[in-house]
């Protein structure tokens, strides 16, 4: 895996307490998501990286979670289209935010529509979940600019998951955690896969930052797992995070 030298985070809003939800963890302690935030944008660049730090935005409460809106690869940034209504206008400032590092863009236009947290990139290949934030159209644009950059593409419909990196991360190395729905999945087929209980579901989603991969706190069959592979790890308390259907990969872009 190439290094990451960059990173985008975005405060969190006061009214990130009033996002989007699936979950039933009750509602989120605005004081709490803040200093988790600050936690995890220190571990960020204890990976060595540079991180570049966006104001609050309170008219889109989930705006904390900068993957959604944005594709990036070493090349060229996509800035998607997401799903959500409330979250669409999300880009822009996203899009401001790339154009010191990328000279190359490429937008995913409507009726299709796209979500950052359901596209997971494996060195040269990449996998777009279908969900209720990502829709054909969408998938088939972003699937054409990869192609066309000379990367593979694949399309997955998901069966539970709210987005595709729910329940997968790529490690580098050739080693992929999977949960759920991908364990046993023909398109991971040729991956040494780190295998994640129902129970540890959340762990899932992690983040491989340079030498260290990003868990969060909790798990410590996950952690054994991981280390076993050959990894370092970071551990990072998600509670507030968790509430609002957001993980590790959700707050950040890498780059």
């Amino acid at each position: 895996m190439s290094q990451f030298k960059n990173v985008i985070v975005k405060a969190p809003a006061e009214s990130y307490v009033t996002g989007l939800t699936t979950s039933d963890l009750g509602k989120p302690d605005f004081e709490k998501v803040v200093e988790q935030h600050k936690a995890y944008v220190e571990a960020l660049k204890s990976c060595g990286v540079q991180a570049t730090e966006l104001p609050a935005d309170e008219q889109y409460p989930d705006s904390v979670f900068v993957e959604d809106p944005a594709v990036l690869t070493p090349e060229f940034a996509v800035i998607a289209n997401p799903g959500a209504e409330s979250r669409n206008g999300e880009k822009e400032a996203i899009e401001q935010a790339l154009r010191p590092f990328y000279e190359k863009f490429y937008h995913i236009e409507s009726p299709g529509y796209l979500d950052g947290g359901d596209v997971l990139q494996a060195d040269n290949r990449f996998y777009i979940g279908l969900s209720e934030r990502t829709n054909e159209e969408g998938a088939r644009q972003l699937k054409e600019i990869l192609e066309h950059e000379g990367y593979t593409a694949e399309i997955l419909p998901l069966e539970k998951f709210f987005h595709l990196k729910t329940g997968i991360a790529y490690l580098g190395d050739n080693k992929l955690v999977v949960a759920g729905e991908f364990i046993g999945h023909p398109a991971f087929e040729d991956y040494e896969q780190i295998v994640i209980s129902d129970e540890d579901e959340y762990s899932a989603n992690c983040i491989r930052v340079n030498d260290f991969v990003i868990i969060p706190a909790g798990y410590p069959e996950t952690k054994r797992k991981i280390e076993e592979a050959g990894f370092r790890t970071i551990e990072l308390d998600m509670s507030e995070v968790q509430k609002q259907d957001g993980g590790l990969s959700c707050l950040s872009l890498r780059f």
